[in-house]
């Protein structure tokens, strides 16, 4: 136990059993390579190509795994060496992970999005050798900072042509693999029985508001693990389709290319986010995994759509909305609705609710929200429409993912409950600790931080603060760090203030709550860029810039509208007494949001420091 922090009881998983714990193939190579011999012909992967979607088999999938992870080997890769991937998610970055792993050595994951400095560092502090690079925008950040990477050897490009020396290119990479082959046939198939549950798999860097990304040493068999734990729910079948456009550098991108080799599902994939909702309607998938500013823009776009064409259209658009949330609420209660309700929901649905999911592709069975809390209203928003959507909490620390709601078994404004292998506990103070097979092994070279985080008995630290209800569902109320007391001694959860307002307003991106130590709360309010300018266009506004829009009085009475709805829903010391409309959009390049959208709290507010002490003048 870590010193000075009591803890309450322990929550086992029931569903638990020593099969989905230790009955695990001893690898995600093992995992691969198994599941190309059991299904070689069926589809694998499928992915943009020339403006059309393109399907390769397992086998065609295996063939070039096999080339690319001995080309790696021939470059002199040992097992558990490191090898990074910068890139955008790709078919490529998943030829290459798979290639990683098989010639047993671990994969350190880098954004495309992430600036020099901090490249240099991943690949300096993993002691890389070699580097798997999307183009030459990626390669030219490593060259940048070439003396600072003593360990670096070689870099092998996607999309460009390379020197042949210090740079080669993919296509060369495999030829090295094919001549290896040709005298070593067997080299590959060595390295995949040699890899052991507790070898290094991954080392991913948590995108931190604050200092240096650490390092996160994840083991196959936190992959292995939490891919059985997800299997062993029936949540998934065969016959899936996934659409993948997650960031592969994040775990929850990661674990989602774990899953498809145990369960045998086809993933569509394309990592560009503005085709999301045009390649839903293209690939049709059953399932989809995102981050909840995906649900939100959605509903918000959505929304805003049906209140521009407004009268009777908007009327029936309502009342199909409000009759889906009659039953979604009687089917959590576990209740069967009236004959009266049933009739007027499958009319709802024939002449509404079915023309929305058409947008969505018109085959989901349910979406997966992880890596930031998603609020109880837009959830619901979705299950009345006839698409659940399973929220599900995680870290990068325990392999992306621990509990997760069941379609059979779910309630909103929660996480679900935990894998069957997974133990939670509650803090004292709140904090929520975890231990399982899918949990790190240690942040990379940072023994304190490790110590700070994993106690010896097994369990880490979150630094997340949630309540266990009677029936084992988890409920996140926020993070520990960014818990704050107004000077009237009354502490505020910002990240539910701000799914509350998301929930409210169509027009916002995101918000910042603000009050340590102060008498009341402002926030720092950012548009969303496509909605406020649709809107702009709509109310004689349509040649101002962000900027303008932002600091135009007709924007302000607008947004004010928004909060003065939310503030009737909160306490009166959670109320947002002031706020300001920021003048850009926060971002992943401005460095405001992580990779997975998250707004980096602690960077902005210091970033706006001067108009949050306007706000107080």
């Amino acid at each position: 136990m870590k010193p000075g922090v009591p803890t309450l009881d322990r929550v086992v998983s029931p569903t638990a059993t020593d099969s989905t714990v230790h009955d695990q193939a001893p690898s995600v190579a093992r995992l691969f390579r198994d599941r190309v011999a059991a299904t070689p012909a069926a589809e694998a992967f499928r992915f943009p190509d020339d403006g059309s979607w393109r399907s390769v088999t397992w086998q065609q999938v295996g063939d070039r795994v096999r080339l690319i992870a001995a080309g790696l080997i021939a470059l002199g890769v040992a097992p558990e060496d490191r090898v990074a991937l910068a890139s955008s998610t790709r078919y490529e970055w998943v030829l290459a992970d798979f290639s990683v792993l098989c010639a047993g050595a671990a994969t350190t994951t880098l954004y495309p999005t992430t600036n020099a400095r901090d490249v240099a560092f991943i690949v300096a502090n993993s002691g890389s050798r070699i580097v798997i690079a999307e183009d030459q925008t990626q390669v030219d950040k490593l060259l940048e900072h070439r003396s600072e990477l003593p360990d670096l050897e070689k870099i092998v490009i996607i999309d460009g042509d390379g020197d042949g020396e210090f740079v080669i290119t993919l296509d060369q990479l495999e030829e090295l693999g094919a001549q290896l082959l040709a005298t070593s046939p067997d080299i590959v198939e060595q390295r995949i029985e040699g890899i052991r549950p507790d070898h290094l798999a991954s080392i991913i860097y948590t995108s931190g508001t604050t200092g240096r990304p650490k390092g996160v040493r994840l083991p196959h068999r936190a992959w292995t693990y939490t891919a059985a734990a997800i299997d062993s729910l029936g949540i998934l079948r065969a016959d899936d389709l996934n659409f993948l456009w997650l960031p592969l550098a994040h775990a929850f991108g990661k674990v989602m290319l774990a899953l498809p080799l145990l369960v045998g599902f086809p993933t569509a994939i394309d990592g560009r986010v503005d085709r999301i909702v045009d390649n839903l309607a293209a690939v049709r998938p059953t399932f989809m995994a995102a981050a909840p500013r995906i649900f939100e823009k959605a509903h918000a776009r959505i929304q805003a759509v049906v209140a521009d064409e407004g009268g009777l259209k908007k009327r029936l658009f309502d009342w199909a909305v409000n009759v889906g949330i009659e039953v979604s609420r009687a089917r959590e209660g576990g209740a069967t609705p009236s004959r009266l309700l049933a009739l007027q929901h499958a009319i709802a649905d024939r002449l509404v609710l079915s023309t929305i999911r058409e947008r969505f592709g018109g085959r989901l069975r349910f979406f997966v929200s992880a890596a930031a809390p998603l609020n109880r209203d837009i959830a619901r928003w979705f299950d009345a429409i006839g698409i659940i959507v399973l929220e599900g909490y995680g870290l990068t620390e325990t392999a992306a993912a621990s509990f997760i709601n069941r379609p059979g078994a779910y309630r909103f404004g929660t996480v679900g409950i935990p894998f069957p292998g997974t133990e939670v506990k509650i803090a004292a103070d709140g904090e929520i600790l975890l231990r399982s097979p899918g949990v790190m092994t240690a942040y990379h070279d940072l023994p304190e931080a490790t110590a700070r985080a994993l106690d010896a008995d097994g369990w880490f630290y979150t630094g997340d603060i949630g309540e266990i209800d009677d029936d084992g569902f988890l409920r996140i109320t926020d993070r520990k760090k960014d818990l704050f007391k107004t000077s009237q001694g009354k502490y505020v959860a910002p990240s539910a203030v701000a799914a509350a307002f998301k929930a409210v307003c169509p027009y916002v991106s995101e918000i910042i709550v603000y009050g340590e130590e102060r008498p009341y709360c402002v926030a720092l309010v950012s548009l969303d860029g496509e909605a406020i300018t649709d809107w702009a266009a709509k109310n004689g506004l349509e040649n101002l810039s962000y900027a303008e829009l932002a600091r135009h009085d007709a924007t302000r009475e607008l947004i004010a509208g928004y909060v003065d709805e939310l503030n009737e829903q909160l306490n009166r010391w959670e109320q947002v007494k002031r706020f300001a409309l920021l003048d850009r959009e926060l971002s992943i390049a401005a460095g405001d949001l992580t990779p997975s959208l998250k707004a980096k709290r602690n960077v902005i507010v210091k970033n706006f420091a001067d108009t949050i002490a306007e706000l107080y003048a």
